[in-house]
């Protein structure tokens, strides 16, 4: 998997290049055709980390649409140094599969590319804990299936997808089990594979009851 970072950035913030040493850098799409050849003839699957200044936002839409106009199969995922939610669900609206902070940190990163790369959608964490509340209330699993599913995961995992589907962020779950975060990272891995499910919300619709 080749990750591209699209950005007027001279370099790699230190994050992205820690997460992704082999990452390309470049200032915009046309750029891309003549870093791409080599790519091409590897047939790897693309992540474009698509930087978008605070000066640039209204250029987003059409920078999305020009990436998977030329490369359809691949993943965008938009990198904002203000992020906010109405961008956010523009970005989505858009085919952009994540939406996260320009200066996430490399673990973030590396999070963000396994859940895109699994078909997963990857959003803040404000956001994602406003569309669960609101989701909840429209929709929501009956108690017996929501048993049901609870069943196919070990005690531990339960605890830790129980506390997912509630909107919270690893470390909030680390420190309400008095577990480390990895342990949390690991469990919920383990949790998304036994369910069947590529992201956080896909697992809180499916744990919410109605």
């Amino acid at each position: 998997m080749q990750d591209i970072f699209v950005s007027t950035l001279p370099k790699l913030i230190n994050s992205w290049a820690e997460a992704f040493p082999d990452a390309l850098l470049v200032k915009d799409i046309p750029e891309v055709i003549s870093y791409l050849e080599f790519v091409a003839s590897c047939n790897e699957a693309l992540v474009f980390w698509l930087h978008i200044n605070n000066n640039e936002k209204d250029a987003l839409p059409a920078a999305i649409a020009t990436i998977l106009q030329s490369y359809p199969d691949a993943k965008v995922v938009v990198l904002a140094n203000m992020p906010g939610h109405a961008e956010t669900l523009q970005a989505l609206s858009k085919g952009a599969m994540g939406y996260a902070h320009a200066y996430s940190t490399p673990e973030a990163l590396k999070e963000i590319r396994v859940v895109i790369s699994h078909g997963g959608i990857w959003l803040g964490q404000q956001l994602l804990k406003r569309l669960i509340e609101t989701t909840v209330k429209l929709t929501g699993n009956r108690s017996e299936v929501v048993e049901e599913l609870l069943g196919r995961l070990t005690s531990r995992e339960k605890e830790v997808a129980i506390e997912a589907a509630k909107g919270l962020s690893n470390k909030e779950i680390a420190r309400a089990l008095e577990i480390s975060e990895r342990t949390v990272k690991a469990h919920l891995a383990k949790s998304f594979e036994r369910l069947g499910v590529k992201d956080r919300l896909q697992l809180a619709l499916m744990l919410n009851k109605k």
